[in-house]
């Protein structure tokens, strides 16, 4: 119940008759300058008085011990207490410790949910924790049916506590704390590896062509219903029929030759497999393909770790795999068509009996049946050492072998996931049930949205689907169209100036288009990524591009929103002039002339392109296209040191002319 440690009260501590949801506990953040609702259960038809300081409200409990009140609009302000009672006195409850302030919901994927603990962020320096930010966050469930709470408490931030925050979080909040100089609470509802149709709803997911027919399959599904579908040509009529027929579609595992072949004993001959730097997808060593990989390092054990359990981390694996130690086997996960452990790390003990001195083989046999896979990261989990901490692990990111055991060719299928149903989060509406509607409808000031590499083969449909969550929370919300801000996709994998036929540049512009809702924002990202991790640690400059525009278009600060977005071009002769909007104190190129830039004419053939400021505009031309009719900047997953600037520090947004 104090501040400074970081402790809190939460629910399950309190025997009162009388139950608060648990969004509200000790070091809470409500939303200053609206209504807010407080809600709980006690027994049915009794009067409930809510009172925070000097404001209160009054209601009534419904037939099933439900209440909802909401305190009238308040300035930024606190510490206060919380205190809700009924006639009955065992009948009350008391949080501590409340602030008012700003509320922000972050949600999405693992970019989101990345920790503060894993970026390198050092608490206890002079820009640390700020304890005026304050994080609840939102258990991961994927429970069938509407949820009507949540475990958890809120947390202010602490050189203990704040290493648990998202860190994307946790920088937007932060400056907003000190710019705004109010208490910033952020709800942080965000689950590694997830889709974008498990957030949004049932009833916006079936308003839509692309998306009802998930709906009826997967309900189908876990009903073990027959279900006639317009939508999909075949019919299970039941999951276990559901289940050979998405073993169809993607192929099985056919079975762990390489053990057979003593691929993971130490004594095993290994030079002659292909050298890699790890971690990294096997698609950027060059083989776009699915199928079983193999992944073996030597490492010199110290003679006094000789005896010693070790914990072993090999990173996350796409999708699934099997770990050995010196030839035995220390841990797996996944099994069949399982695909939500792919950006999940591995930790793995390995008994002290496998453990000498001298020279140890570590093996992971990596099984992917879709999309990419391999040894994904991060680096940092990826170590070998003693599970009692009792001396510096051994990195086992860098120099590894690898060898192809089964070659499925590249498989993209967008089918249904086998192990769609409770406990799977990639299900339909399953986190918007489990992880969202519990949070209706506490009061806010907007949502920050980093989600899309789980989606990455949809293209432009993306769009649709985010524009979709977008109008669905805020429908659910009933607090009109609050401020909404996405993070559009870092780059990512092999750097190159132009690819046509990468996946995240529409990705991107599908994120891009978000902006055609009304008041949602839009942070690049396009600058900080890595090229062999999906999980960029620069997570300040993310947040930091998060808060300048909400200070700019939610807070009214004199602060230009975002770097250059596209805004529409004319073509002069042989060159193109491009427009954009955010500007700001002006267009500059970093380091040399501008990049990646690159034009086409009538054929539809892009080539590189010269590229020049002028004014606030950039011209475009190159020689070989004498009638150029479209331009494309930084059109690649990972564009190669792209440049283009405003003056404020602020990346351009990947775009394109064309509508090919």
């Amino acid at each position: 119940m104090n501040a400074s440690t970081g402790t809190a009260t939460c629910q399950e501590e309190r025997t009162s008759a009388l139950r608060l949801g648990h969004v509200f506990s000790d070091h809470a953040v409500l939303q200053r300058e609206m209504p807010v609702p407080v809600w709980g259960w006690t027994a049915p038809g009794v009067r409930v008085h809510v009172k925070l300081g000097p404001h209160e409200a009054m209601t009534r409990s419904a037939g099933d011990g439900k209440f909802l009140a909401r305190l009238p609009p308040m300035p930024a302000g606190g510490p206060y207490e919380m205190d809700v009672s009924t006639p009955d006195p065992d009948a009350r409850a008391r949080i501590t410790d409340v602030m008012v302030g700003e509320v922000w919901v972050c949600s999405g994927q693992s970019n989101m949910e990345w920790p503060v603990r894993e970026t390198g962020f050092d608490p206890e320096s002079p820009c640390g924790a700020d304890a005026r930010v304050r994080s609840l966050k939102v258990p991961p469930r994927a429970l069938l049916g509407r949820q009507a709470d949540i475990d958890g408490c809120w947390r202010a931030a602490t050189p203990r506590t704040v290493k648990d925050f998202t860190a994307v979080g946790f920088a937007f909040g932060r400056r907003l704390a000190r710019e705004l100089d109010v208490a910033v609470g952020l709800i942080d509802a965000s689950w590694g590896g997830t889709r974008i149709e498990a957030w949004i709803s049932r009833e916006a997911l079936v308003r839509h062509e692309r998306t009802s027919g998930e709906v009826a399959r997967y309900e189908a599904l876990v009903s073990g219903v027959r279900y006639w579908r317009r939508f999909d040509p075949f019919e299970p009529d039941s999951p276990e029929a559901a289940t050979e027929l998405i073993a169809e579609t993607y192929p099985r595992d056919p079975g762990n030759v390489g053990f057979g072949n003593r691929w993971a004993e130490p004594e095993f001959d290994d030079t002659g497999w292909e050298t890699v730097e790890e971690p990294g997808s096997w698609k950027i060593r060059g083989h776009d393909t699915n199928g079983v990989f193999w992944f073996r390092r030597a490492v010199a054990i110290p003679d006094a770790w000789a005896g010693k359990d070790l914990t072993l981390g090999v990173g996350a694996v796409d999708k699934q795999d099997t770990t050995y130690f010196n030839g035995e086997q220390v841990g797996a996960t996944g099994r069949g068509f399982e695909d939500q452990h792919w950006c999940v790390p591995r930790f793995y003990t390995v008994p002290g009996r496998l453990v000498r001195g001298g020279r140890a083989v570590i093996a992971v046999r990596a099984y992917s049946f879709v999309y990419d896979g391999g040894l994904i990261g991060p680096k940092d989990k990826m170590a070998v050492g003693p599970a009692d901490g009792s001396a510096e692990p051994i990195r086992l990111a860098g120099v590894w072998r690898m060898r192809i055991e089964h070659d499925f060719g590249p498989i993209r299928t967008a089918a249904l996931a086998m192990s769609f149903g409770p406990g799977n989060p990639q299900s339909p509406y399953m986190l918007n049930d489990s992880m969202i509607q519990p949070l209706i409808p506490y009061a806010i000031r907007g949502a920050a949205w980093y989600q899309g590499e789980s989606n990455e083969a949809d293209g432009l449909a993306y769009g649709s689907s985010l524009r979709a969550l977008i109008r669905d929370w805020r429908h659910a919300w009933g607090q009109g169209d609050f401020p909404f801000l996405t993070v559009q996709l870092a780059n990512f994998r092999q750097p190159s100036s132009y690819d046509d036929s990468a996946l995240w540049p529409r990705l991107r512009e599908a994120q891009l288009k978000s902006l055609l809702e009304p008041n949602t924002g839009l942070a690049v990202a396009i600058d900080i990524g890595e090229e062999a991790d999906i999980h960029p640690r620069n997570k300040q400059d993310v947040g930091f591009r998060l808060a300048q525009w909400a200070l700019a278009r939610t807070y009214g600060k004199a602060v230009v929103p975002s770097g250059p977005l596209y805004r529409d071009f004319a073509v002069e002769g042989d060159r193109i002039r491009l427009r954009f909007d955010h500007v700001g104190a002006g267009l500059m190129a970093r380091e040399g002339a501008l990049r990646t830039f690159v034009v086409a004419g009538p054929d539809k053939e892009f080539v590189a392109a010269q590229a020049e400021i002028e004014g606030d505009t950039v011209v475009v031309r190159s020689p070989r296209v004498a009638e150029p009719v479209a331009a494309r900047y930084a059109w690649a997953d990972n564009p190669d040191r792209c440049n283009l600037y405003n003056r404020d520090g602020l990346p351009a947004s990947p775009f394109r002319t064309d509508r090919w």
